[in-house]
């Protein structure tokens, strides 16, 4: 893994994360964000989009071997995909933007 791979996958998805947080704020949750949950939201999601870049060169790389090989970007980027969905949603539909009484 090395900085021309990390630093453009770090920067496009921490754009397409932040652009989703305000969009999903505003239209899909209709909830009111907090300046505590927006900086809570870009630590997470730093430390997410990390680990997905390891992840994506961990699979890609345990993949190599194998018949899966020519599938090997593909499989890791939807892993890194799906572990991102499976811990932004729920983070903002039960904690950042849940309707409060």
């Amino acid at each position: 893994m090395t900085w021309g791979y990390v630093l453009p996958f770090f920067l496009s998805n921490f754009i397409a994360n932040i652009y989703g947080y305000f969009m999903n704020m505003k239209a899909t949750f209709r909830g009111k964000g907090t300046r505590a949950g927006l900086i809570a939201y870009l630590v997470i999601l730093c430390l997410l989009i990390l680990f997905s870049t390891w992840l994506q060169g961990f699979l890609f790389g345990r993949l190599q071997g194998t018949s899966l090989a020519a599938l090997g970007r593909t499989v890791a980027a939807m892993a890194a995909g799906l572990v991102q969905m499976l811990v932004l949603f729920p983070l903002e539909k039960f904690v950042l933007f849940r309707k409060r009484n």
